[in-house]
C-alpha cells in the first residue's frame, strides 16, 4: 500500500459502492460499429467520461447508484481521456456534439437521447429506453 493509501484511503477500497452497471469498456473505434448492429436489437447506452473531471467523476457515481437496467440495456463505458479518437468518433457517427461527461443512448443505429454534466440521470434514462 502506498503512502497517500494508508493516508487519505485507497479509491479500490472493499467499502466504497459498488457500480450497478455492467459496464463494457469501449476502447477501439470498431466497437461503434458493433453498437450499431446491437443497438437494432436492444438500446446501447454510451458513458463518455473525463478522468480529469471532477463533475464528471459525480456524474459517473450517481449514474451508478441509480442504474438499475442492466437486463434492457448494454452500457458501455468511454475514458475519453484515453481515447479521444473513439470520443471523436461517436460525435461524427451518431451526430452528437460532444461533451462531457456525456450519456447517449443509441437505438436502431442512431442517438434518440443525448445529455450532459447534471443532466445525466439513470432515471430520466430509464424513461427513454
Amino acid at each position: 500500500m502506498s503512502f497517500f493509501n494508508s493516508i487519505f484511503g485507497n479509491s479500490e477500497n472493499a467499502d466504497a459502492p459498488k457500480s450497478n452497471v455492467n459496464w463494457i469498456e469501449l476502447t477501439d473505434i470498431a466497437q461503434l460499429m458493433e453498437i450499431e448492429a446491437i443497438s437494432n436489437a436492444k438500446p446501447v447506452v454510451i458513458f463518455k467520461h473525463s478522468t480529469r473531471c471532477s463533475i464528471s467523476r459525480m456524474a459517473l457515481k450517481q449514474f451508478e447508484r441509480e442504474y438499475d437496467l442492466n437486463e434492457t440495456v448494454d452500457a458501455y463505458f468511454l475514458d475519453l481521456i484515453a481515447n479521444r479518437e473513439v470520443s471523436n468518433e461517436i460525435a461524427n457517427k451518431f451526430s452528437v456534439y460532444h461533451e462531457s461527461p456525456q450519456l447517449i443512448l443509441i437505438k436502431n443505429g442512431k442517438a434518440i437521447y443525448d445529455v450532459s454534466h447534471s443532466d445525466i440521470d439513470a432515471v430520466a434514462l430509464k424513461e427513454k429506453v
